[in-house]
């Protein structure tokens, strides 16, 4: 009959046991003097090794013949203790015996001798799930018990654990496994059982882990229904995403680009991905970016993606920015999980991340607020650029009235647009390009600044027409207006306006008379009436 991978491997020796020296080498030592104690705490995460680390005493302390602290494995008690043939080590699942006379009737068995053993060895697994009553019916034996008792008790949850019972034992806290250690059990696991495991799988399938080595193995198992278990196999298997595909997405949240974020996931949902592991990777990914923010060179992530790649990223993305993914992403997963439609909840999560203004939360305010602070960082930079390279020395940059005047003396008079039999089309003034053509050619010079152009092209917020060769920005509220008075908007605008028109073009911006301010500009009004939210 075939056996889980996760109890084949089980170590049977406290030198097999991975990443818990720390407690191994202590029980050992324990062992060698003879100085076991009468009971002991092993708290934990899940498959972390407490159980096993439980077994193993169990047989070190009974063993006749323990070689340097460990079981030998062969003895009869270790042999008996191993096979469950002997009665007098027991071990009780604590969620389902849990009540007080489950201890009661522990208390009565307790006293009595061993009938094989050196030692009564009771294991008491998932011990915070006992009731208050047993943990008070089991105090007093746990105080004082008879010279043949020995109590090991296992949780995943200290904090359940009462004070008294805490007191009363020794404590050992076992540690998640690193990734290292997991991916080389992985590598020894799967020569023993004849199969080929790539490197980048057994870190992809120790990352998932999540310190545990019992899940590690069961994902291997699962995958390994093939002679070779690579990358690919185990992303199919798990129905995961892929880093690269994690990556291409969470670029296009970093350049607001919704188009291609859709289209991303709707390749992903195609292929049948599970959409609680996007998030989930999703998330882990922000979680690396705001490690890697904070010290670059931090042992603190994950290892699931590279420094370089981080890097990148990390570039593009604010600490505003990741916070406001994370919430989005915190309320799909709860979504999901009361059953919402799934192709729908995730493909608002992604429109709502590339555009914070369809949401009027917090975190969304912090990122558009950090995303103007970055974008005036950008234009100062771009002004010394600027400035240094293209621009005109301040004596040479004409005033508002002299680009009026020369536009006044270029206009043509009512007789000069009168052709004349000796004067071909050709040599008339030609009218400046009006319309929306003219606006766009604008706008598409200044597409390399996203700050300029995403506030310029947004017809609800500003639109542009050419009023007797002034160039007239109807805005939609006066916040709009001051800054797009700025250097930091109006020396680009100026700079394209030219290039376009092909000479020297005056510029006014007003509050648009007939327009109605957008609702998240009142939201944001508002706000500021309340010295919540103050601009300058």
């Amino acid at each position: 009959m075939y056996q889980a991978l996760y109890r084949k491997y089980r170590p049977r020796t406290f030198s097999d046991v991975a990443g818990q020296d720390h407690v191994t080498v202590t029980l050992r030592r324990q062992i060698v003097s003879g100085r076991q104690s009468h009971a002991y705490l092993f708290v934990g995460t899940r498959g972390t090794g407490k159980t096993t680390c439980a077994k193993i005493l169990s047989r070190a302390i009974n063993c006749q013949n323990p070689m340097d602290g460990d079981p030998c494995n062969e003895c009869p008690s270790c042999v008996g203790i191993e096979n469950g043939n002997i009665l007098d080590v027991l071990e009780l699942d604590a969620a389902s015996n849990n009540g007080i006379d489950d201890v009661r009737a522990l208390r009565e068995e307790a006293i009595y001798s061993p009938a094989s053993v050196n030692k009564r060895i009771y294991i008491i697994d998932e011990a915070h799930m006992l009731s208050n009553p047993a943990f008070n019916a089991l105090l007093k034996i746990l105080e004082e018990p008879p010279e043949h008792l020995v109590f090991i008790l296992a949780t995943t949850a200290l904090h359940k654990i009462p004070a008294t019972i805490l007191s009363r034992c020794q404590r050992f806290s076992f540690k998640r496994l690193s990734p290292s250690a997991i991916a080389a059990r992985l590598s020894f696991v799967a020569e023993n059982e004849g199969f080929a495991l790539t490197d980048d799988a057994a870190k992809l399938i120790s990352s998932l882990a999540d310190g545990s080595m019992r899940d590690a193995l069961s994902l291997l198992d699962q995958c390994a229904s093939e002679t070779v278990v690579d990358l690919q196999r185990v992303l199919d298997t798990i129905g995961l995403v892929g880093r690269q595909e994690i990556l291409n997405l969470v670029e296009a949240l970093s350049m607001r680009d919704t188009v291609t974020a859709l289209g991303i996931f709707d390749s992903i949902y195609n292929e049948g991905r599970d959409m609680s592991s996007l998030f989930s990777e999703m998330s882990a990914l922000m979680r690396d970016l705001l490690v890697s923010k904070l010290s670059p060179q931090s042992p603190l992530l994950s290892g699931g993606f590279g420094r370089d790649e981080l890097a990148a990223l990390s570039s593009k993305l604010s600490h505003e920015q990741l916070y406001y993914f994370l919430e989005i992403m915190r309320g799909a997963v709860f979504s999901l999980s009361r059953g919402a439609n799934a192709r729908t909840t995730v493909e608002i999560g992604l429109i709502r991340m590339c555009d914070e203004r369809l949401s009027d939360e917090l975190p969304a305010l912090l990122s558009r607020m950090a995303a103007l602070e970055n974008a005036e960082c950008r234009m100062q930079n771009a002004e010394l650029a600027y400035e240094s390279t293209i621009a005109p020395t301040n004596s040479q940059l004409p005033t508002p009235d002299s680009q009026l005047s020369s536009l006044n003396s270029q206009l043509p008079t009512p007789d000069s647009q009168l052709p004349t039999p000796d004067s071909p089309l050709s040599t008339l003034n030609s009218p400046l390009p009006e319309g929306a053509g003219f606006w766009k050619s604008i706008l598409d010079l200044l597409k390399s600044d996203m700050s300029i152009y995403s506030l310029l092209s947004d017809n609800t917020r500003v639109r542009a027409e050419l009023q007797n060769g002034v160039l007239v920005l109807h805005a939609a509220d006066s916040f709009n207006v001051s800054l797009i008075n700025s250097k930091k908007f109006l020396a680009p605008l100026t700079d394209a306006a030219r290039k376009i028109i092909g000479e020297n073009v005056v510029i006014r911006v007003e509050v648009s008379n007939g327009g109605a301010e957008s609702g998240k500009a009142v939201k944001i009004d508002d706000l500021g009436k309340f010295d919540i939210v103050k601009f300058e």
